[in-house]
């Protein structure tokens, strides 16, 4: 009776937030929601007995994940009234892909049928000889491996996608300029010093640059006019 109760509170939670991430206008807000409906979806994982995938959830999702999105809204400044500009413009694209997903979301909800092998299923006991991570491991990594390396791909590209999007080009930023450091010269950026023992290490001014030899040939100091 309580894991019921606490099933049904948690998803409650996790839907409210979850919705709560989309209808945010602040994106700091939305995070944070972002964040709750996390723990929530971990405490559901506690509750179907998937123990490692509640602490990935928190400890990758919430602690490296969700924190990192948050850093990036509050660190880029970025103008989301000029993005929201193109809304109207790109409305129709957006509507089309999202009635695309809206029937594939109805025609899997009427497709979804219950095995009668299910309850068959849940009376098998859990063998004991293989853990909770070894057997997740194994469906990822043994059965799932080349759908497993397709979603790494697939975030590969979205994280590509999100540096080039956020890349600016920021007039008055001192750049490294690796041909200026390759062409200096040993005596600029090296300097070897004879230290005695137990003396110490004292700082050496940087010597002045000799002053250019003055030209002759014009009457100067070598005629007898004086």
């Amino acid at each position: 009776m309580i894991a019921t109760l606490a099933f049904y509170l948690f998803a409650a939670i996790l839907l409210a937030s979850a919705t709560m991430v989309v209808v945010a206008r602040n994106p700091v807000h939305a995070v944070l929601f972002l964040i709750l409906a996390f723990f929530n979806a971990s405490a559901l994982f506690l509750l179907a007995g998937a123990e490692f995938l509640a602490l990935i959830l928190v400890i990758v999702y919430v602690g490296a994940v969700a924190v990192l999105f948050l850093f990036v809204v509050m660190m880029l400044d970025v103008n989301f009234a000029e993005l929201r500009e193109g809304f109207v413009r790109y409305l129709p694209i957006g509507g089309v892909i999202g009635g695309v997903l809206l029937v594939e979301l109805l025609l899997v909800g009427t497709a979804w049928t219950i095995s009668p092998q299910a309850p068959l299923l849940l009376a098998e006991p859990v063998p004991g000889a293989v853990t909770n991570t070894r057997a997740l491991g194994r469906l990822l990594y043994t059965d799932y491996v080349y759908l497993f390396q397709a979603a790494g791909v697939v975030l590969l590209v979205a994280m590509i996608g999100a540096i080039v999007l956020t890349l600016r080009d920021r007039p008055g930023v001192r750049r490294q300029n690796v041909g200026a450091q390759l062409a200096r010269a040993r005596d600029e950026t090296l300097a070897v010093m004879k230290v005695a023992p137990g003396a110490g290490l004292t700082v050496v001014p940087k010597p002045e640059p000799k002053p250019e030899p003055a030209e002759h040939g014009h009457g100067g100091h070598h005629g007898g006019g004086h």
